[in-house]
């Protein structure tokens, strides 16, 4: 697998990635397919700056990205949905969950969040990870076109096919494969040199969703964050969770909190990943489903649990 440069890089015949390093808490990547003088889009950034930023340089390098026909949101996660402002005026298209989760958690959230002059270890690590981006004068512009399950849309004459994964990173993931390139983006269903964070789940469903991954006949697979990978990765992501799942499991069994369980568990393949304080996050969702409960763990105390990790 190369190593591809942070920045606008071809991965296949007219389809491109945008990385951003080093892929942790915001920098995420995304996509632009292209056939002829038709586009299609995988995702938008985390703020309008680093959005327009990716835009220029992709208009710049391919002349059709002057007008982008088509835009699919993998998720609802801000860093992946909150510069469609400047794509208003194509197609946006997402899974009916993502569509409903993103119109719960607008901008204006994460600026109060970034913003706050409680002094707290909370407070300090929300501005630590996400400081670097700017949430204010955002206009929260959501999808205007939803499906379930699956989507064949063409750009040209070349077809994606958006396949609906989640819930399982969050409650909508959404894959976009290039058949006829042999490219995947996985948007958040792959987190290359950085643990994964499970805000929906349960973890078996997003083991299901590597296997179907597993399945496909793709080469290159652009993650959500960190760098072009292959099966290798999505194997490798596999493995992690069904050896958390087990230590989870004994750690739930010897009732210990899951801010214990964390402090506890070490994966060796996950050492040196980023955001090792995500760990938290997961085993408290693992514990959902040992206990058979659903939804989503307050978010305020997850944050909390993963400052004290990180040190505050």
């Amino acid at each position: 697998m190369p190593a591809y440069e942070r920045g606008l890089c071809e991965v296949g015949d007219q389809v491109f990635a945008w990385l951003q390093p080093d892929g942790g808490w915001g920098w995420s990547n995304a996509g632009l397919v292209v056939d002829g003088d038709d586009t299609l889009l995988v995702d938008t950034l985390f703020d309008l700056r680093l959005t327009r930023e990716m835009l220029d340089a992709m208009r710049r390098a391919v002349p059709a990205a002057a007008t982008i026909g088509t835009v699919v949101n993998t998720h609802a996660n801000g860093d992946h949905c909150y510069g469609n402002e400047l794509v208003a005026g194509s197609d946006i298209v997402a899974s009916t969950r993502a569509a409903e989760e993103m119109a719960r958690v607008p901008p204006s959230i994460l600026a109060a969040m970034v913003t706050s002059s409680a002094p707290s270890p909370v407070g300090e690590y929300i501005r630590r990870i996400f400081g670097a981006f700017d949430f204010n004068g955002i206009t929260l512009t959501l999808p205007t076109r939803t499906f379930d399950g699956q989507l064949d849309v063409m750009i040209g004459d070349t077809a994606a096919l958006l396949l609906e994964l989640g819930p399982a990173h969050t409650a909508g993931d959404v894959v976009v494969e290039v058949p006829a390139r042999r490219v995947l983006f996985s948007g958040d269903l792959l987190f290359i040199g950085g643990h994964p964070i499970i805000w929906a789940g349960p973890v078996g469903n997003w083991v299901h969703a590597l296997d179907r991954i597993l399945a496909m006949d793709v080469d290159v697979i652009v993650p959500g964050h960190g760098p072009v990978t292959n099966k290798a990765g999505v194997a490798e992501l596999r493995a992690y969770f069904v050896e958390l799942e087990a230590a989870a499991r004994t750690c739930w069994q010897e009732g210990l909190s899951p801010l214990d369980a964390a402090r506890r568990i070490r994966i060796d393949r996950a050492v040196g990943w980023g955001e090792a304080e995500r760990v938290v996050v997961n085993v408290a969702a693992c514990y959902q489903g040992f206990a058979g409960e659903t939804g989503r763990p307050e978010t305020g105390d997850l944050f909390a649990d993963m400052a004290t990790l990180a040190g505050g």
